[in-house]
């Protein structure tokens, strides 16, 4: 089905707040978000492309899915997240979730205009490039595709194709889990694939972070024919291309990451390894 765009939502009263213009040094870390390990999929991306960076990763795990959540809700965590960034030096934002950039990341660039900031987006554009068959498909949080930035993705760019969305409630809790070939997961996967395969769609956007974890067994339930599209390495390139523009991309050796959580830590740290993550040292976030 295709969802719509929600209403415009107002900023949270603290987005009004005014910001104290803040200079960094091309030492300073990076700082990654998402509502839980999703966004280390961007994170694997971005160590790849440019592993001289330090990394702080926070994974609001206490708050997760954002998918279900109101816009106003997610809003307020996108600040509250983002001016902790602030605190800890971070020379550049990454808010590696589509839901919360779909709700808040034009908010976080109101209160802080002088940062660089990278969020993400629905690959519709490269998806309706590559489609054969005219029919794209696109899993994603229910917030996602009801956001008014993903109804205008649609109107710019898939005028000329057919777009069958799926939302998938519960994908996201089961990936927050590690084990990504369970029955549960794959049980989901087939239901929500399913309208996807019945309209002939040849090209399916991963419009979730925590969906490319999901690659393996999607190319094993999926016809070889069908192109699996997600972001990942594209927000990957534009950090890389706004930090060389304003001349902080870090030189050197590789650089450890640092990981908050807003859960209890240890269960945070139980995943990191199933998704291929050195466990390191994870802090808690309480905020």
């Amino acid at each position: 089905m295709t969802r719509r765009a929600a209403s415009a939502v107002r900023p949270a009263g603290r987005a009004s707040m005014p910001d104290i213009h803040m200079s960094y040094g091309s030492d300073a870390p990076v700082g990654i978000f998402d509502s839980g390990v999703g966004g280390l999929s961007v994170l694997n991306e971005i160590r790849q492309l440019l592993p001289s960076e330090s990394l702080l990763y926070l994974a609001d795990c206490g708050h997760i899915p954002y998918g279900e959540k109101t816009p106003e809700f997610i809003i307020d965590r996108c600040l509250t997240i983002a001016g902790f960034f602030r605190e800890q030096g971070a020379k550049a934002l990454v808010v590696a979730c589509n839901t919360a950039t779909a709700a808040g990341v034009a908010h976080i660039r109101q209160r802080y205009p002088d940062w660089p900031i990278v969020g993400m987006e629905p690959a519709v554009k490269p998806a309706a490039e590559a489609t054969r068959s005219g029919v794209v498909g696109v899993l994603a949080t229910t917030g996602t595709l009801q956001s008014a930035r993903f109804a205008a993705l649609l109107d710019r760019f898939a005028s000329d194709v057919r777009v069958i969305t799926q939302p998938c409630p519960g994908l996201v809790e089961l990936i927050e889990t590690g084990d990504l070939f369970s029955p549960q997961i794959r049980q989901l996967l087939r239901r929500y694939l399913e309208p996807l395969l019945v309209a002939c769609c040849d090209t399916i956007i991963l419009g979730c972070t925590h969906y490319p974890f999901l690659k393996p067994l999607l190319r094993e339930m999926l016809p070889e024919s069908v192109t699996l599209i997600d972001t990942g390495a594209a927000v990957a390139r534009q950090l890389q291309r706004l930090l060389s523009r304003s001349s902080l991309l870090a030189n050197g050796v590789a650089r450890d990451t640092v990981y908050w959580s807003s859960d209890i830590p240890d269960n945070f740290r139980k995943i990191l390894p199933f998704l291929s993550q050195n466990p390191g040292n994870v802090r808690s976030f309480r905020l």
